[in-house]
Protein backbone atom coordinates (compact mmCIF):
# COMPACT_ATOMS: atom_id res chain seq x y z
CA UNK A 1 0.00 0.00 0.00
CA UNK A 2 1.49 3.57 -1.07
CA UNK A 3 2.79 5.39 2.37
CA UNK A 4 0.29 8.44 1.50
CA UNK A 5 -3.29 8.01 0.86
CA UNK A 6 -5.02 10.26 -1.24
CA UNK A 7 -6.91 13.70 -0.19
CA UNK A 8 -10.11 12.77 1.30
CA UNK A 9 -13.19 13.65 -0.86
CA UNK A 10 -15.11 16.80 -0.25
CA UNK A 11 -18.19 14.38 -0.36
CA UNK A 12 -18.22 10.43 0.24
CA UNK A 13 -18.47 8.03 -2.51
CA UNK A 14 -19.33 4.08 -2.44
CA UNK A 15 -16.91 1.77 -3.58
CA UNK A 16 -19.46 0.26 -6.45
CA UNK A 17 -17.17 -3.32 -6.72
CA UNK A 18 -14.67 -4.39 -4.79
CA UNK A 19 -12.94 -8.11 -4.14
CA UNK A 20 -11.89 -7.38 -0.36
CA UNK A 21 -10.81 -10.91 -0.01
CA UNK A 22 -8.79 -11.73 -2.93
CA UNK A 23 -4.12 -11.99 -2.44
CA UNK A 24 -3.11 -11.69 -5.83
CA UNK A 25 0.21 -12.96 -5.20
CA UNK A 26 1.93 -10.58 -7.84
CA UNK A 27 0.36 -7.58 -6.24
CA UNK A 28 0.37 -8.55 -2.53
CA UNK A 29 4.03 -10.63 -2.09
CA UNK A 30 3.21 -12.72 0.57
CA UNK A 31 1.42 -10.36 2.47
CA UNK A 32 -2.49 -11.19 2.62
CA UNK A 33 -4.98 -7.58 2.52
CA UNK A 34 -6.60 -7.18 6.14
CA UNK A 35 -10.36 -6.58 5.29
CA UNK A 36 -10.80 -4.17 8.38
CA UNK A 37 -7.69 -2.12 7.49
CA UNK A 38 -8.35 -1.68 4.27
CA UNK A 39 -12.44 -0.66 4.91
CA UNK A 40 -10.83 1.34 7.92
CA UNK A 41 -8.41 3.37 4.98
CA UNK A 42 -11.18 3.69 2.58
CA UNK A 43 -13.54 5.35 5.23
CA UNK A 44 -10.60 7.76 5.90
CA UNK A 45 -10.71 9.31 2.79
CA UNK A 46 -14.54 9.22 1.77
CA UNK A 47 -14.81 6.44 0.72
CA UNK A 48 -17.55 4.96 3.75
CA UNK A 49 -19.73 2.24 1.96
CA UNK A 50 -18.58 -0.82 -0.35
CA UNK A 51 -19.95 -3.24 -2.35
CA UNK A 52 -18.01 -6.70 -2.31
CA UNK A 53 -18.34 -9.13 -4.56
CA UNK A 54 -17.94 -12.70 -4.43
CA UNK A 55 -17.30 -14.72 -7.53
CA UNK A 56 -16.99 -18.24 -6.76
CA UNK A 57 -19.04 -19.88 -4.30
CA UNK A 58 -16.28 -19.82 -1.75
CA UNK A 59 -15.74 -16.35 -2.03
CA UNK A 60 -19.44 -15.83 -1.85
CA UNK A 61 -20.12 -17.18 1.27
CA UNK A 62 -17.10 -15.16 2.39
CA UNK A 63 -18.58 -11.99 1.33
CA UNK A 64 -21.96 -12.67 2.80
CA UNK A 65 -19.95 -13.50 6.38
CA UNK A 66 -17.98 -10.44 6.41
CA UNK A 67 -20.82 -8.39 5.51
CA UNK A 68 -22.75 -9.50 8.55
CA UNK A 69 -19.95 -8.07 10.40
CA UNK A 70 -19.68 -4.58 8.74
CA UNK A 71 -22.87 -2.92 8.27
CA UNK A 72 -21.52 -0.54 5.67
CA UNK A 73 -20.63 -3.55 3.51
CA UNK A 74 -23.34 -5.18 0.90
CA UNK A 75 -22.57 -8.67 -1.28
CA UNK A 76 -22.71 -9.07 -4.91
CA UNK A 77 -22.36 -12.80 -5.34
CA UNK A 78 -22.19 -15.34 -8.70
CA UNK A 79 -20.15 -17.48 -10.66
CA UNK A 80 -17.47 -15.33 -12.28
CA UNK A 81 -17.53 -15.84 -15.94
CA UNK A 82 -14.22 -17.85 -15.89
CA UNK A 83 -15.49 -19.80 -13.08
CA UNK A 84 -18.26 -21.94 -14.76
CA UNK A 85 -16.00 -23.39 -17.46
CA UNK A 86 -13.61 -24.21 -14.95
CA UNK A 87 -16.63 -26.23 -12.35
CA UNK A 88 -17.30 -27.78 -15.83
CA UNK A 89 -14.30 -28.52 -17.14
CA UNK A 90 -13.30 -30.30 -13.53
CA UNK A 91 -16.55 -31.52 -11.91
CA UNK A 92 -19.16 -31.74 -15.12
CA UNK A 93 -23.04 -30.56 -15.08
CA UNK A 94 -23.40 -32.01 -12.18
CA UNK A 95 -20.67 -29.75 -10.43
CA UNK A 96 -22.04 -26.71 -11.64
CA UNK A 97 -25.82 -27.30 -11.18
CA UNK A 98 -24.57 -27.76 -7.64
CA UNK A 99 -22.57 -24.33 -7.76
CA UNK A 100 -25.86 -22.60 -8.95
CA UNK A 101 -27.46 -24.10 -6.19
CA UNK A 102 -25.50 -22.54 -3.79
CA UNK A 103 -25.15 -18.82 -5.61
CA UNK A 104 -29.11 -18.81 -5.36
CA UNK A 105 -29.06 -19.99 -1.95
CA UNK A 106 -26.78 -17.29 -1.02
CA UNK A 107 -28.29 -14.35 -3.69
CA UNK A 108 -31.51 -14.69 -1.76
CA UNK A 109 -30.17 -13.05 1.42
CA UNK A 110 -31.00 -9.80 2.09
CA UNK A 111 -27.47 -8.15 2.88
CA UNK A 112 -27.09 -10.29 -0.79
CA UNK A 113 -27.90 -7.09 -2.93
CA UNK A 114 -26.73 -8.42 -6.60
CA UNK A 115 -26.18 -10.95 -9.00
CA UNK A 116 -22.73 -11.23 -10.42
CA UNK A 117 -20.61 -10.25 -11.35
CA UNK A 118 -21.44 -12.34 -14.40
CA UNK A 119 -21.36 -12.32 -18.18
CA UNK A 120 -18.71 -13.52 -20.45
CA UNK A 121 -15.14 -13.20 -20.94
CA UNK A 122 -13.55 -14.13 -24.30
CA UNK A 123 -10.51 -13.18 -23.18
CA UNK A 124 -9.16 -16.05 -21.08
CA UNK A 125 -12.07 -18.65 -22.20
CA UNK A 126 -12.11 -20.33 -25.76
CA UNK A 127 -12.94 -22.54 -27.65
CA UNK A 128 -16.40 -24.66 -27.07
CA UNK A 129 -16.35 -23.97 -23.09
CA UNK A 130 -17.10 -20.32 -24.44
CA UNK A 131 -20.90 -21.81 -24.97
CA UNK A 132 -21.08 -22.77 -20.50
CA UNK A 133 -20.05 -19.33 -20.50
CA UNK A 134 -23.27 -17.73 -22.04
CA UNK A 135 -25.51 -20.56 -20.14
CA UNK A 136 -24.14 -19.41 -16.64
CA UNK A 137 -24.59 -15.70 -17.91
CA UNK A 138 -28.52 -16.82 -19.01
CA UNK A 139 -28.98 -18.40 -16.11
CA UNK A 140 -27.93 -15.26 -13.71
CA UNK A 141 -29.33 -13.11 -15.44
CA UNK A 142 -32.78 -14.63 -14.66
CA UNK A 143 -31.78 -15.49 -11.32
CA UNK A 144 -31.85 -11.65 -10.64
CA UNK A 145 -35.34 -11.13 -12.39
CA UNK A 146 -36.52 -14.02 -9.73
CA UNK A 147 -35.17 -12.35 -6.80
CA UNK A 148 -35.75 -8.75 -8.21
CA UNK A 149 -31.93 -7.81 -7.35
CA UNK A 150 -29.55 -5.94 -9.73
CA UNK A 151 -27.61 -7.59 -12.36
CA UNK A 152 -23.37 -6.77 -12.33
CA UNK A 153 -21.84 -7.97 -15.50
CA UNK A 154 -18.73 -8.61 -16.46
CA UNK A 155 -17.56 -7.97 -20.31
CA UNK A 156 -13.96 -8.57 -21.66
CA UNK A 157 -13.38 -8.66 -25.50
CA UNK A 158 -17.45 -9.52 -25.88
CA UNK A 159 -19.38 -6.68 -25.98
CA UNK A 160 -21.50 -7.93 -28.93
CA UNK A 161 -22.42 -10.89 -27.22
CA UNK A 162 -22.86 -9.59 -24.03
CA UNK A 163 -25.43 -7.41 -24.88
CA UNK A 164 -27.29 -10.36 -27.32
CA UNK A 165 -27.30 -12.69 -24.45
CA UNK A 166 -28.78 -10.25 -22.21
CA UNK A 167 -31.40 -8.52 -24.79
CA UNK A 168 -32.68 -12.44 -25.74
CA UNK A 169 -33.05 -13.42 -22.13
CA UNK A 170 -34.38 -10.07 -21.14
CA UNK A 171 -32.45 -7.77 -18.78
CA UNK A 172 -33.66 -7.15 -15.26
CA UNK A 173 -34.60 -3.89 -14.18
CA UNK A 174 -31.12 -2.92 -13.24
CA UNK A 175 -28.14 -4.22 -15.35
CA UNK A 176 -24.76 -2.56 -14.24
CA UNK A 177 -21.93 -2.66 -16.83
CA UNK A 178 -18.88 -3.41 -14.04
CA UNK A 179 -15.71 -1.82 -14.85
CA UNK A 180 -17.15 -0.55 -18.67
CA UNK A 181 -14.64 -1.26 -21.19
CA UNK A 182 -16.74 -0.05 -24.46
CA UNK A 183 -16.98 3.14 -26.51
CA UNK A 184 -18.55 5.82 -26.76
CA UNK A 185 -20.90 3.86 -28.97
CA UNK A 186 -21.94 1.40 -26.49
CA UNK A 187 -22.52 3.69 -24.22
CA UNK A 188 -25.23 5.32 -25.90
CA UNK A 189 -26.38 2.28 -26.62
CA UNK A 190 -26.46 1.07 -22.83
CA UNK A 191 -27.46 4.40 -21.81
CA UNK A 192 -30.70 4.06 -24.17
CA UNK A 193 -31.40 0.65 -21.94
CA UNK A 194 -31.09 2.26 -19.03
CA UNK A 195 -27.99 0.84 -18.09
CA UNK A 196 -25.67 1.63 -15.68
CA UNK A 197 -21.83 1.65 -16.53
CA UNK A 198 -19.21 1.89 -13.82
CA UNK A 199 -15.95 2.95 -14.22
CA UNK A 200 -12.61 2.05 -12.64
CA UNK A 201 -8.93 3.24 -12.29
CA UNK A 202 -8.34 2.60 -15.62
CA UNK A 203 -9.60 6.08 -16.35
CA UNK A 204 -7.01 7.26 -15.19
CA UNK A 205 -4.34 5.81 -17.60
CA UNK A 206 -2.58 7.51 -20.35
CA UNK A 207 -3.80 5.04 -23.34
CA UNK A 208 -7.28 5.33 -22.12
CA UNK A 209 -9.17 7.82 -24.58
CA UNK A 210 -11.97 5.71 -25.55
CA UNK A 211 -13.18 5.28 -22.11
CA UNK A 212 -12.62 9.21 -21.43
CA UNK A 213 -14.65 9.28 -24.80
CA UNK A 214 -17.21 6.83 -23.27
CA UNK A 215 -17.65 8.71 -19.94
CA UNK A 216 -18.52 11.78 -21.36
CA UNK A 217 -21.72 10.59 -23.22
CA UNK A 218 -22.70 8.39 -19.93
CA UNK A 219 -25.98 10.55 -18.47
CA UNK A 220 -26.00 11.71 -15.08
CA UNK A 221 -28.04 9.48 -13.86
CA UNK A 222 -26.38 5.63 -14.96
CA UNK A 223 -23.25 7.12 -13.82
CA UNK A 224 -20.99 4.67 -11.13
CA UNK A 225 -17.80 4.07 -10.02
CA UNK A 226 -15.49 1.30 -8.66
CA UNK A 227 -12.12 0.39 -7.48
CA UNK A 228 -12.58 -3.47 -8.67
CA UNK A 229 -9.43 -4.11 -6.49
CA UNK A 230 -6.85 -5.30 -5.60
CA UNK A 231 -7.25 -4.96 -9.62
CA UNK A 232 -7.12 -1.70 -12.14
CA UNK A 233 -5.29 0.62 -9.73
CA UNK A 234 -5.03 4.22 -10.56
CA UNK A 235 -2.37 6.10 -11.52
CA UNK A 236 0.13 7.05 -9.80
CA UNK A 237 -0.32 3.76 -8.41
CA UNK A 238 -0.53 1.19 -11.22
CA UNK A 239 1.29 -2.00 -10.69
CA UNK A 240 0.50 -2.02 -7.43
CA UNK A 241 -2.66 -3.42 -4.94
CA UNK A 242 -5.46 -1.31 -5.33
CA UNK A 243 -8.15 -0.66 -2.42
CA UNK A 244 -10.67 1.33 -1.91
CA UNK A 245 -9.15 4.00 -0.54
CA UNK A 246 -7.21 4.95 -3.63
CA UNK A 247 -10.90 5.79 -5.04
CA UNK A 248 -10.62 9.26 -5.04
CA UNK A 249 -8.12 9.63 -7.48
CA UNK A 250 -10.82 7.98 -10.03
CA UNK A 251 -13.66 10.20 -9.06
CA UNK A 252 -11.47 13.34 -9.18
CA UNK A 253 -10.13 12.28 -12.81
CA UNK A 254 -14.09 11.76 -13.64
CA UNK A 255 -14.70 14.84 -12.16
CA UNK A 256 -12.36 16.78 -15.05
CA UNK A 257 -13.51 14.40 -17.93
CA UNK A 258 -16.58 15.64 -17.43
CA UNK A 259 -16.48 19.22 -16.75
CA UNK A 260 -17.82 19.17 -13.32
CA UNK A 261 -16.48 19.64 -9.11
CA UNK A 262 -15.20 17.06 -7.28
CA UNK A 263 -18.34 17.62 -5.13
CA UNK A 264 -21.01 17.26 -7.71
CA UNK A 265 -19.61 14.25 -9.11
CA UNK A 266 -19.14 12.60 -5.69
CA UNK A 267 -22.82 13.25 -4.84
CA UNK A 268 -23.94 12.02 -8.27
CA UNK A 269 -22.11 8.89 -7.68
CA UNK A 270 -23.28 8.63 -4.19
CA UNK A 271 -26.66 9.07 -5.56
CA UNK A 272 -26.52 6.58 -8.35
CA UNK A 273 -25.03 3.75 -6.43
CA UNK A 274 -27.87 3.83 -3.97
CA UNK A 275 -30.89 3.54 -6.47
CA UNK A 276 -29.08 0.40 -8.15
CA UNK A 277 -28.27 -1.32 -4.59
CA UNK A 278 -30.21 0.33 -2.30
CA UNK A 279 -29.80 1.95 0.87
CA UNK A 280 -27.31 0.55 3.72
Amino acid sequence: MPEVTPEPLLVPVIDSHCHLDVRDRELHGTTSPDPNQMLMLAASVGVTKVVQIGCDVESARWSVEMAARHPDVIVGVALHPNEAPRIFTDQGQVGLDNAYLAIAELAAQDIVRAVGETGLDYYRTKGDLRSVQQESFRWHINLAKELSKALVIHDRDSHEDVIAVLESEGAPAKVVFHCFSGDAKMASYCAERGWFMSFAGVITFKNADSLRAALKVVPDDLVLVETDSPYLTPMPYRGKANGSYLMPLTVRRMAEVRGVDEATMAKCLWDNTRRVFGVW
